[in-house]
């Protein structure tokens, strides 16, 4: 009987110490695979960020150079004097170049103030379609430049929204631009807007771009992640445009989706509710309560 109780004890001491090794055994694993996967996350945001700065500041080096090298020029014209076409032509560089630095700028503003929470939207009753036509007509002369056609298909009475018409515009127009940036010559981009059944508006930015995969779609979204990012792509941008588009439609309560297909492409679809049913303190309070608003 004693002998019994002792082999008992032994066994359920023996089963003791192998549970234990196999919980050590299973939380060594654990404690390896999250390590792993912690060193891959990091590895992905430092290169992201590394290419985001690089991209930055080519960005804003270039720019700044143009400004610089034009500038000196003019200024040295009682040194050497510059035909009258070229100065004008110098200072509509010059322009250009000024103009292009504060687009940037003002992208890094947007998003630092937006991650932070503290983006704010000057919201009353606002006319959508005068919006859509301003943002068509801002943009008429970028398309034709490139070579792309740009349309604009109202249909029916759009109700009003009720939001930010500034920020509605730069959301839209962002989304606009980068359609036409990615829009081979002779392809389209096309612009509709319709009244929902529920009262809200649905605008659907179409083109017949380059196109995107969904881990494509996933990073031009992404803070940050832009969709060939190296400094040899194919056209400039700071990558933020489309985050910024969506962070500003989410906190007008809308929603911001996009579909593409590569070499067919892309269609962004933006959902915003109507003034009656709107309510800014509602959206802000959900975007900030799910950790970000992008």
């Amino acid at each position: 009987m004693i002998r019994n109780s002792i082999g008992r004890s032994s066994g359920v001491s023996l089963m003791g110490e192998y549970a234990s090794l196999v919980g050590e055994a299973v939380l060594r694993q654990r404690t390896r695979q999250a390590e792993h996967t912690a060193r891959i996350e990091a590895e992905l945001a430092n290169r992201v960020k590394s290419e985001f700065i690089a991209n930055m500041s080519h960005e804003l080096r270039t720019p700044l150079n143009t400004i610089i090298g034009f500038s000196k020029i003019v200024s040295e014209h009682d040194k050497r004097p510059v035909p009258s076409a070229e100065i004008v032509e110098y200072a509509k560089l010059i322009h250009d170049a000024a103009g292009h630095l504060l687009n940037v700028i003002n992208d890094i503003l947007d998003i630092s103030k937006i991650q932070s929470g503290h983006y704010t939207l000057n919201a009353h009753e606002t006319n959508i379609e005068e919006v859509l036509q301003a943002t068509y007509a801002a943009n008429l002369a970028a398309a034709r430049e490139a070579g792309v056609s740009l349309d604009i298909e109202i249909k029916d009475h759009l109700p009003t929204v009720r939001g930010d018409a500034a920020k509605l515009q730069q959301a839209i127009g962002n989304v606009v631009s980068n359609a036409i940036k990615f829009t081979l010559q002779e392809g389209s981009v096309k612009i509709g807007a319709i009244r929902l059944q529920d009262g809200g508006i649905g605008i659907v930015v179409s083109d017949t771009g380059i196109g995107m995969s969904p881990d494509e779609i996933e990073l031009a979204t992404a803070l940050f992640g832009q969709v060939d990012g190296g400094r040899s792509r194919w056209r400039e941008g700071t990558g933020l445009g489309l985050p910024i588009a969506r962070s500003l439609i989410e906190l007008h309560g809308g929603q911001f989706k996009i579909t593409s297909e590569k070499g067919k492409g892309t269609e962004v679809a933006i959902q915003l509710p109507s003034a009656s049913t709107f309510n800014i303190q509602e959206a802000r309070d959900a975007l900030l309560g799910s950790g970000g608003l992008v």
